[in-house]
């Protein structure tokens, strides 16, 4: 019998993770955000996040088909996809313009550029970006929690990232209605469906990183950037500064959609300089900007710079030589 030698390209590493495998820890790192937006918003979360996920999964199979490439159901990337999307969505929107996200996340981000792995921006926070444009006004209908999500007898209030543009200068005196920071904490206030509730993004974020799905530089860079950033907004004000840590979907973003692997830079620098870009960006945008919000287009911005990031930050092989040193290296032998 004759056996085969494979030869492939180095580096050899062997490992007993899977993308599948990877992909079902996110999808358990969200499963507490995903319970206290039922908790909070009650059927139409649930609702919401079944019509995203089964939308994505079939949008996948569908185009996966009609492209003639190979079925990627059983890696769960189209689940994650779909659940992190619902998570970001206002529990009133109507259910089919979620169904456009997920379309949109699958079909357009993701699949038109060859699938996972080579889509250049995150395709949740795509989507996002492209319902506010759409749709502005079902996308930024917030309800109060324990009322009714449906648009009929929703209980309409303004987010807490909404409130705090009022603060001019830290001063939160100047803002109406805020929550109090134990309320925020738990979740009592309004906002995306999986940005309430801080404590379960926290714990989701724990899991992901004992488990070392994702590295702590990119969440911990970013989170840490925009704390200087409003230390400096908010003149020292801490009570200020926790409001806008924890407020928007900043943990959201930091722990669960910066760190893709796909649309991040895959070193220790490069995941550094990532993190401090989008904490900047949302910094400005959330300081001097018209929206209360910006940690959707700050990830995206930086999707954007990665392979800039990448080529500015890699490391050099061992033994390597840059040709201008090395060409005056020989002109002063010569000499």
């Amino acid at each position: 019998m004759t056996k085969k030698l494979t030869v492939s390209p180095s580096p050899h590493v062997r490992s007993s993770e899977t993308t599948t495998g990877i992909m079902l820890d996110v999808i358990i790192s969200l499963v507490p955000a995903f319970v206290m937006s039922v908790v909070y918003f009650g059927t139409k979360a649930l609702a919401l996040t079944a019509v995203t996920v089964s939308t994505a999964v079939l949008a996948e199979y569908l185009s996966r088909k009609a492209m003639k490439r190979p079925g990627t159901l059983g890696d769960l990337s189209a689940v994650v996809t779909g659940l992190i999307l619902a998570l970001n969505l206002p529990s009133t929107l109507p259910l089919w313009m979620a169904a456009v996200g997920s379309v949109i996340a699958i079909v357009v981000v993701k699949q038109m550029f060859g699938g996972l792995g080579q889509n250049f921006v995150n395709p949740a926070m795509t989507a996002r970006i492209i319902l506010m444009v759409s749709f502005p006004t079902a996308m930024a209908k917030w309800v109060s929690p324990f009322t009714s999500g449906w648009a009929a007898d929703a209980v309409t209030t303004a987010t807490p990232m909404a409130s705090l543009a009022a603060a001019k200068g830290g001063d939160l005196s100047l803002t109406q209605n805020l929550p109090s920071l134990t309320q925020m904490l738990i979740g009592n206030h309004g906002g995306s469906m999986g940005e309430v509730c801080s404590l379960a993004l926290l714990a989701g974020a724990l899991y992901l990183l004992l488990r070392r799905v994702i590295s702590p530089a990119i969440p911990f860079s970013f989170i840490g950037t925009v704390a200087v950033c409003m230390l400096i907004a908010g003149k020292g004000n801490l009570q200020f500064l926790a409001y806008e840590i924890l407020g928007g979907g900043l943990l959201l973003g930091a722990f669960f959609m910066a760190t893709d692997y796909a649309t991040s830079p895959i070193n220790l620098k490069g995941r550094i300089i990532f993190g401090i870009g989008c904490g900047l960006i949302t910094s400005v945008i959330r300081i001097f900007g018209s929206l209360p919000e910006g940690v959707s287009f700050s990830i995206i911005l930086m999707n954007i710079l990665v392979p800039h990031i990448e080529h500015l930050t890699r490391a050099k092989p061992f033994g390597f030589v840059e040709e201008k040193k090395e060409k005056q290296e020989k002109e002063a032998a010569k000499a």
